[in-house]
């Protein structure tokens, strides 16, 4: 019988916090990688261990600025060029997903672009965590293991025992998502109907849905400038909701975002810690996806089935 040698976790600087738990929850140490960096901003990582013939899994989230996902593209290379046998691409927050098709004349589809820049640049497998469209995994020709925050939420809004439970979502996009939550929450769901003049600007929105005496949670797998989230919990509370909660799943929180969510009507935002939070909030509370992502790795290393990680509740 074949022993099946150990794994190795490496981390990208963005991702230092959670890949440290997450290798915590795995049972091993995060591997030894120096980065250098010139004058100009330019930088260049380098393995201080062998991995050679090793199936090796990067962590690192590709959320804005660029060089987040240069990052990561520069150590895939590197493992490629190292001989590493198995390369993962661990990809809590896959960035650049709103770009998943052309919504007017002359736009690129930049996930498209970005899923075969990482596979081109030597990820072999790629395990990530709610894409912001789940047609991107089909922007990858290598096998993607797509998870679910849900996991972590769910048993979490259970735990809260609301009376007159209601799940929302705070826009048509998120329909689909918040009709899974409400199944096994067994709960109703009202939706929100939004307008934009441009990106980040909601201009309009209207409740599909009664909210009156509910305790209303609001599901998505983003929240960057909180304008979308923070409109829609002002507008639920003043239609006669007594609580509104959100769940989302990667944090971007951009601009004046945690300035909205501090003045805002919403009682509380769960977040995980797919992405770092730069500023703690005292309305913010974070769920961390460290064993969800280490318990997957683990199962992926050892050849196990991690079905039970794709649910979408």
């Amino acid at each position: 019988m074949k022993v099946i040698s150990e794994a190795k976790i490496f981390s990208c600087t963005q991702s230092k916090a959670l890949c440290n738990k997450i290798a915590k929850a795995y049972g091993i140490a995060v591997g030894n990688i120096t980065f250098s960096k010139f004058s100009d901003g330019e930088f260049q990582p380098s393995f201080e261990e062998s991995v050679r013939g090793a199936r090796i899994f990067i962590v690192g989230s590709t959320n804005p600025n660029s060089d987040n996902l240069m990052e990561l593209l520069l150590m895939l290379d590197a493992a490629k060029r190292a001989s590493a046998r198995h390369i993962t691409a661990v990809i809590p927050y896959f960035g650049w997903a709103r770009q998943d098709r052309k919504d007017k004349p002359r736009v690129p589809i930049g996930a498209k672009m970005i899923a075969k820049i990482i596979e081109i640049a030597g990820a072999t497998r790629i395990i990530t965590m709610d894409l912001h469209a789940d047609q991107i995994q089909g922007f990858f020709e290598k096998p993607v293991d797509h998870l679910f925050a849900s996991t972590i939420f769910v048993p979490h809004i259970k735990s809260l025992k609301l009376e007159n439970l209601t799940i929302a979502s705070p826009d048509m996009g998120g329909s689909k998502r918040a009709y899974a939550y409400s199944k096994f929450l067994e709960s109703d769901v009202v939706i929100c109907y939004k307008q934009r003049t441009k990106a980040n600007v909601v201009s309009k929105m209207e409740l599909i849905g009664n909210v009156e005496d509910k305790n209303v949670v609001l599901i998505d797998d983003m929240i960057d400038t909180a304008g979308t989230l923070t409109h829609a919990a002002n507008l639920m509370m003043e239609r006669g909701a007594k609580s509104v909660r959100a769940f989302c799943t990667h944090a971007l929180l951009s601009g004046d975002a945690l300035k909205k969510i501090e003045t805002s009507n919403l009682k509380e935002l769960i977040i995980t810690d797919s992405i770092a939070l730069k500023r703690k909030n005292s309305k913010i509370k974070i769920l961390s996806c460290a064993e969800l992502f280490a318990s997957t790795m683990y199962n992926v290393h050892h050849n196990e089935s991690i079905s039970s990680k794709f649910i979408d509740y």
